[in-house]
Formats: structure tokens, C-alpha cells, sequence
């Protein structure tokens, strides 16, 4: 150990710890500055690569007009084909809690009407007084 300290030392560089719990430990002579500044500069690279997937709400409602239903479709379609997931969200208030048979129609005519160019992720499923359900690109 004392060996390599003087060697890394003499050439003026780092001694690093690569495995501590093997026996002997292991040990690296480097610039360690530099070891890290690469480091950093690769994982950078990758964060640039990585492609983060946004989820786009819509929000329905169980007596939705024609009108307005097919306009959020417009906007789901149109961020199915950016490559976003879209939460398609029912919202029941009140006494239409006690009809949600409205909303799962809701939700299966749009997952009908969105099927040429999404797949359902999620199945709709009841969180409080919201019935979800969960589209990505086919």
C-alpha cells in the first residue's frame, strides 16, 4: 500500500480506492480530477439522449357534447402523434356518481375513436371521483 502511495506520489497523480472489500483491496494510480470531470461529461451525454415521456391530461365529462368530445380527441391525437402519453380523465360531481356507467361509455367511445392511432396503457379504473384511463402510441 505504502509502495503505491510513493508511486502515484512520485508521478504525481491520485491513488484510488477502486475495490475496497476485495482481498488484497484493489488500488488505481489516476488523476482523479480528471476521472470525475469525465464522468460528469458522460453521464451529461446521456441525460442529452434520454427522451422523457410527458403524460397530457384530458378531461371529459359523463354528458359531454358531441362538439366538445370530438375536439379533446383532436387534442389527444395530436399528442398521441408527438409521442406524449394522454390521461384520459372522467370527472363525476355529486348525484352522476351514482351513474358511472355514463362515464365508462365515455371512455370506451374514445378509446374506440383514438384506437387507429394509440393502445389503451392503463385500464379505466375509479380514483375518487375521477374514472382514469391511459393511452400511449402504438
Amino acid at each position: 500500500m505504502r509502495d503505491a502511495l510513493q508511486k502515484a506520489q512520485d508521478a504525481g497523480l491520485d491513488l484510488v480506492e477502486v475495490s475496497p472489500d476485495a482481498k488484497p483491496p484493489v488500488c488505481k494510480i489516476m488523476d482523479f480530477g480528471k476521472y470525475k470531470y469525465e464522468l460528469s461529461k458522460r453521464e451529461k451525454e446521456t441525460k442529452k439522449k434520454q427522451h422523457v415521456i410527458i403524460t397530457k391530461e384530458i378531461r371529459l365529462r359523463p354528458k359531454i357534447e358531441e362538439h366538445d368530445f370530438q375536439f379533446k380527441l383532436r387534442h389527444a391525437r395530436k399528442f398521441i402523434e408527438a409521442g406524449n402519453r394522454v390521461k384520459a380523465t372522467v370527472m363525476f360531481r355529486g348525484r352522476e356518481m351514482a351513474h358511472r356507467e355514463y362515464g365508462v361509455k365515455v371512455l370506451e367511445r374514445f378509446q374506440e375513436e383514438i384506437g387507429d392511432v394509440a393502445k389503451v396503457e392503463k385500464a379505466a379504473k375509479m380514483e375518487g371521483g375521477h374514472l382514469i384511463m391511459f393511452f400511449t402510441k402504438k
